[in-house]
């Protein structure tokens, strides 16, 4: 098939035109589905200011005694969008009967350079009551406004320990908490937990360069310990603590712990002997 120079012009003005048209800057860009970014997680609450609704989020839903991961985002009022270009600080407070005081909590740091999700963790180390109770305060700066709300927060007792609040031997008050693994199996599982010190009333900073000593149990099996397990140590300063936490079999399980410093000198916990069954700060675990 022969074409003559004018059809092939004309088909390669075509092929132009289709090839303008899609990349016109004029054609309407598909909007970035809000829902992506809280996929896998469920919505403990909102709080609400003049101006804007923040919504706090959970894998579970809730907030709980020991470590949260809490994700959250700030919806304006006006437009119905999420917010992308915020600063974020928040305090969590605990008002008891005779006094108040805070807990361990991180920065509040944005997930990704072009969302509107930002996500921190804070760490509850004792549950509400009917007269005590925690709130968290959430200041943040957009632009060259500032703007803060606060709400209560509910944490229920839990009948598993995942957090420790003890003074040392030091004199030293530490809060040592529970994070992986979330879900146990029979394996070496990769082991994660937090280490705090109070160093004033409002604040907990990181513990660096201690080590936590990790012995499992099974109470209800002779109090059989399992092989393999690895103390708890820092990759960083400012960090959390990983170790190897060996569990044989599925059941009940108690995490006995030691605080050590660098130089060995155990700040607090025992030591499982025959004649000492547990240490006085552990976890639990039941899977």
């Amino acid at each position: 098939m022969k074409f003559s120079f004018k059809t092939i012009l004309a088909l390669l003005a075509m092929a132009f035109l289709v090839t303008s048209c899609r990349t016109s800057g004029d054609d309407p860009i598909e909007p970035t589905n809000p829902n992506t970014e809280i996929e896998g997680l469920l919505k403990i609450k909102e709080v609400a200011n003049d101006t804007h609704i923040i919504e706090l989020y959970s894998k579970s839903g809730a907030a709980g005694l020991g470590y949260n991961d809490i994700k959250l985002r700030i919806k304006n009022k006006s437009t119905n969008q999420y917010e992308k270009n915020a600063t974020i600080t928040w305090k969590p407070l605990m008002h008891m009967t005779m006094m108040a005081h805070s807990c361990p909590n991180s920065n509040v740091q944005k997930v990704a350079a072009d969302g509107s999700l930002y996500s921190g963790y804070i760490v509850f180390q004792m549950p509400g009551n009917a007269t005590e109770y925690w709130d968290l305060k959430i200041d943040y700066t957009i632009g060259t406004n500032n703007y803060t709300a606060t709400t209560v927060i509910d944490v229920p007792v839990e009948t598993k320990k995942t957090v420790n609040s003890f003074t040392g031997s030091d004199n030293v008050k530490y809060v040592v908490a529970y994070i992986e693994p979330k879900s146990p199996k029979v394996a070496i599982n990769d082991m994660v937990v937090g280490v705090w010190k109070m160093q004033d009333m409002e604040t907990f900073p990181v513990v660096d360069g201690y080590t936590v000593k990790v012995d499992p149990r099974m109470p209800g099996m002779g109090n059989h310990s399992s092989p393999n397990n690895v103390n708890a140590t820092q990759t960083a300063a400012g960090k959390l603590y990983n170790g190897k936490l060996s569990l044989t079999m599925t059941g009940y399980w108690k995490i006995n712990l030691q605080l050590a410093k660098a130089d060995g000198t155990v700040l607090a916990g025992e030591e499982v002997t025959t004649t000492n069954l547990a240490s006085n700060i552990f976890f639990d675990i039941d899977f």
